[in-house]
């Protein structure tokens, strides 16, 4: 070991240089400050959203029995009472998303900054158990959220998954619950359950592995297409809603023909139609 004077100051400078230019460690993600936060997992921080994309819930048509079950899910939970995680699934454009966040609302509409809301993308779905490691001290009830969950071949993400909803040692932690919304209700595309039917040794075991994914979630909301009544119920709730200066007759006239060049019904056709007449109207959103 060198007793050199001058090299020891040399390195000594060295080392203090390479200190500063080390970088900060990362701070615990804080849940305050917002009530909304979309998960940055490359940088393991919580970015705040101040203006959420939602609807009001009383705009959500033909959804009134998964809706008030969600609600009720919603509000035990918040009020730190047993409740499950829940899976919205089933047709497009029929308001899961939309639930999610109008539940979230209405929670703290009733008590301002009682729950947040933190948005998981679909592709960082394997370090949903970073997220909750680092929100699980915080104390405060969080929904984590998850819109369009789905898996595909060769995809082992949902292994971690059904890990943290409720198997590992830790489990979930007391202060979080999972929504995710869904076109598929097993989560998967059924030729992969049945191409694992065919080539398993075990096929009935293999098929349990993927299936066991969804009964993580206590609740299964279906979500189905809606009827000519309802989509019209929504075309006009919206447009009352918005205070549209448009007869009811021209309104339902265009409700109809816009669905037909569609090629179907659902909340979001009617929010689309609805958009066009404002603009039509020269009437803003805001």
């Amino acid at each position: 070991m060198t007793k050199d004077p001058e090299l020891l100051a040399i390195l000594e400078r060295i080392a203090v240089s390479l200190e500063k230019l080390a970088p900060e460690p990362e701070a615990v993600p804080s849940l305050d400050g917002a009530d909304a936060f979309v998960w940055e997992p490359e940088t393991d921080r919580l970015l705040p959203v101040e203006t959420v994309s939602r609807v009001d819930i009383s705009l959500l048509r033909g959804v009134d029995n998964v809706r008030d079950i969600l609600l009720e899910n919603t509000r035990r939970f918040t009020e730190g009472l047993p409740a499950n995680n829940a899976l919205l699934w089933g047709a497009r454009g029929m308001g899961k998303s939309s639930l999610v966040k109008a539940a979230h609302a209405e929670m703290n509409k009733a008590k301002p900054g009682a729950l947040a809301l933190i948005e998981i993308h679909r592709e960082d779905i394997d370090t949903l158990p970073r997220l909750m490691t680092a929100i699980r001290e915080s104390g405060r009830r969080t929904v984590i959220f998850c819109d369009d969950l789905s898996f595909d071949h060769d995809d082992t993400s949902y292994k971690s998954l059904k890990a943290v909803l409720e198997g590992g040692i830790e489990g979930r932690p007391d202060n979080v619950i999972f929504y995710a919304t869904s076109n598929r209700r097993h989560l998967m595309p059924s030729d992969m359950m049945e191409n694992e039917r065919s080539t398993a040794i075990n096929p009935s075991e293999a098929v349990e592995e993927k299936v066991s994914l969804s009964d993580r979630f206590g609740l299964w909301l279906g979500f189905h297409k809606c009827s000519q009544q309802d989509y019209l119920e929504m075309v006009a709730g919206y447009a009352a809603f918005l205070e549209l200066d448009i007869a009811p007759e021209e309104l339902q006239a265009g409700a109809v023909e816009w669905a037909a060049t569609r090629g179907g019904r659902s909340g979001r056709v009617a929010w689309q139609y609805i958009q066009d007449v404002a603009g039509r109207l020269g009437k803003p959103l805001s």
